[in-house]
């Protein structure tokens, strides 16, 4: 009965085991995506009064946390029941990101003239209190739509990893990585939306210019708008080599594809030509409803 006992406590402390080598792969594999997600709700968070970042920080978590409850039994009755479906929206999904990739280098290249007038900035203290409020909405409710896609893409990629184990080993995995994904994420975020306030207060420690305080202070409150467009930058390439790797490993005629450069320059190029031909798709299909539309 005891031998039987402690064999049982070896099985569980093996599956634990096995757990956090597996959840460190997945962890692994998805941090593109995160990148990603971690630029795109840097960016939402900023631009409100300092007394809003963190309320609306917070605002967008928990919509973060509802998507990942919706979307994780979906991903594992998907992968009890039709596995197939996984590498599916697994392929869907790097289309998706190719895509996203493709368009912000094409758009830092050649800028859409409506993309410059939206992109000006709205000094928050010139908006009146409603205003800001349904501008706060609008941030929110956008960031938490790109965080679902986003999710979706985690979800999956982590699931791509531990495919085939048992199901229970799969929720445990996943779960870890959608944990780690949303206070990861979001935690990042807010000491990166605070880090000009913090460095205000450095400033205000001291009077004189020399001081480590006042230099340093100085150093956080200018360095982060290009903090904010430096993830920016590594989160569109992110996309573009989680997209490729995901079409290299899922689609057995590109394995093969430029085998002698680097693997992460073929998955580059994989991901930016699946995102040229996504684009120039979206733009043929854009281009003809508008010709329907006129016609009727």
């Amino acid at each position: 009965m005891a031998s039987g006992f402690f064999a049982l406590f070896d099985d569980i402390a093996a599956l634990m085991d096995d757990v956090v080598v597996m959840s460190k792969i997945s962890t692994k594999k998805t941090a593109g995506i995160l990148g990603d997600d971690l630029a795109v709700n840097a960016e939402k968070a900023t631009g409100f009064i300092a007394s809003r970042e963190l309320p609306v920080l917070w605002a967008i978590t928990k919509g973060s946390a509802l998507n990942k409850i919706i979307i994780l039994p979906i991903a594992f009755l998907l992968s009890a029941f039709a596995p197939w479906g996984v590498t599916l929206a697994l392929i869907l999904g790097g289309i998706y990101l190719a895509f996203e990739g493709f368009e912000k280098i094409f758009h830092f290249f050649v800028p859409e003239k409506h993309n410059e007038v939206s992109t000006k900035e709205v000094d928050p203290v010139d908006l009146s209190e409603e205003d800001m409020m349904l501008a706060e909405k609008a941030k929110v409710k956008s960031a938490i739509f790109t965080d679902f896609i986003l999710s979706v893409e985690i979800v999956i990629i982590a699931l791509g990893t531990v495919i085939g184990r048992p199901i229970l080993f799969q929720i445990i995995v996943v779960s870890i990585v959608a944990i780690i994904a949303t206070i990861g994420v979001y935690g990042i975020v807010a000491l990166i939306v605070r880090m000009d306030d913090f460095g205000l207060k450095l400033v205000k420690l001291n009077d004189n210019e020399k001081s480590f305080s006042y230099i340093f202070g100085n150093l956080l409150i200018n360095t982060l708008p290009w903090v904010i467009r430096s993830l920016s930058v590594i989160g569109t390439i992110a996309l573009l080599l989680v997209a490729g790797g995901i079409f290299v490993h899922n689609i057995d005629f590109l394995h093969h594809f430029l085998e002698t450069i680097p693997s992460f320059i073929r998955d580059f190029i994989v991901g930016l030509l699946v995102g040229l031909g996504a684009y120039i798709a979206v733009k043929i299909f854009i281009g003809i409803k508008k010709l329907i539309f006129k016609k009727k």
